[in-house]
């Protein structure tokens, strides 16, 4: 039996005196919002000739797309690639500390690890929709065990591994489960990693070529298999070389489908990356440019030793070490830090800072129509900014779900 009750219709609110990053541009527009989904104005007043029952002014900030960290090992003393008793809990915490850095949306990442850490940790990191309680899970980023032992950084060599002559099926039994997966980084020069790619790609997970000593044609031959991603551009692979530029050359390669575009990670925390290097990247292809964090467990905490993994780091300032080496071992620096960074080195456009933040991975993950946009029927996950690119609120669906102390709107 149907009820005969009048359903309340859903608040509109109305983000007034701001400017939205829309299409790569500031617009002096207003963002309207209803359940969580951003409106087109026009049609609200046309078709339901309606306006809004809230307005907020937004005191002329910058409203722009919701962050979006596709590589982030924790943060705050949770570690992704260590088991706990509760790693659901664990991985909360770090969601609800991203929200003051503007990230709405990230994919935890695991380095290379024993095959029971992932049969351990995989099923209890699900994908789940962002809100008060944190940022949103896209899927989980495994960065290993199929690697290169002399790029293979810091990730513990005694557990990486190469494929063997089950190859996709030997995967398979490592991880335990792809459930939630969404990026997979492996070595592309790995014997049998062609018929590896093409079964990941085929199941909608991206794969990303890193770690690596491959040379340019072993990469395209990754990228032609499906790959569309290289984890963080210049670190942990062969250095650039006019006679084989190495994976770096597949920002210029003539030999990539016309359809496809390869988009690459950037750590622009002021330490992975020389400034020249990040401004060569950003001119040669702007439009693949993914900012991530790297970050590390140790991301919120003070100097001193830490874990990644299986193994000790240790910080001092903004340099993170395996303890004991010079080895660099990821960042410390969060989100809206490699924005702002990002945007002084290179002296590009604010939008380009901005959506290398946010639409860049958003498309790299093929949730463009979704996240990393304000388009009209996109998720109303945004993040607002002063001049200086500080954050001061964050919304995930049309709700305020982190705000500066000194911010009101």
């Amino acid at each position: 039996m149907r009820s005969n009750k009048v359903q309340p219709e859903a608040a509109v609110v109305q983000f007034t005196n701001c400017r939205i990053l829309r299409d790569g541009k500031l617009l002096r527009e207003d963002l309207w919002v209803r359940e969580g989904r951003i409106l087109d104005p026009q049609k609200l007043f046309f078709d339901e000739k309606r306006a809004a029952d809230e307005q907020r002014d937004c005191g002329g900030h910058i409203l722009a797309p919701g962050f979006i960290d596709v590589q982030i090992n924790g943060g705050f003393g949770v570690d992704f690639s260590l088991p706990s008793e509760d790693i659901a809990s664990g991985v909360a915490l770090v969601a609800k500390k991203l929200l003051s850095h503007g990230v709405t949306a990230f994919c935890p990442t695991l380095i290379t690890s024993p095959s029971d850490v992932y049969h351990k940790v995989l099923p209890n990191i699900a994908v789940k929709r962002g809100g008060p309680e944190g940022a949103g899970i896209l899927g989980v980023h495994l960065e290993g065990p199929y690697i290169s032992r002399e790029k293979r950084g810091a990730h513990p060599e005694s557990h990486i591994r190469t494929f063997e002559a089950g190859a996709f099926q030997d995967l398979l039994a490592t991880y335990g489960s792809l459930d939630n997966v969404c990026i997979i980084t492996l070595a592309p020069e790995l014997s049998r990693s062609g018929e590896v790619i093409q079964e990941l790609t085929s199941r909608g997970i991206c794969v990303s070529v890193g770690h690596s000593m491959a040379c340019l044609e072993e990469a395209e031959k990754a990228v032609q298999n499906g790959a569309g991603f290289i984890t963080h551009l210049f670190n942990a692979m062969l250095p650039f070389h006019h006679r084989d530029p190495g994976i770096v050359g597949l920002l210029t390669s003539d030999k990539i489908p016309d359809e496809k575009r390869v988009f690459f990670g950037l750590i622009a925390d002021g330490i992975h990356t020389n400034p020249a290097a990040l401004r060569i990247a950003h001119k040669v292809h702007p439009k693949g440019l993914v900012l991530v964090t790297d970050a590390l467990p140790a991301l919120g905490l003070d100097n001193g030793q830490h874990t990644l993994g299986q193994q000790v780091v240790e910080i001092k300032g903004l340099k993170c070490y395996v303890a004991g080496t010079t080895t660099l071992c990821g960042s410390v620096a969060p989100m809206d830090v490699c924005v702002r960074h990002f945007f002084h080195t290179t002296d590009c456009k604010v939008e380009m800072a901005l959506e290398a933040a946010s639409l860049h991975p958003a498309q790299l993950l093929g949730i463009e129509k979704q996240k990393g946009t304000l388009n009209f029927g996109s998720d109303a996950d945004f993040v607002v900014l002063d001049d200086s690119l500080n954050v001061k609120a964050t919304y995930i669906s049309g709700d305020l779900v982190w705000q500066d102390s000194n911010f009101s709107h």
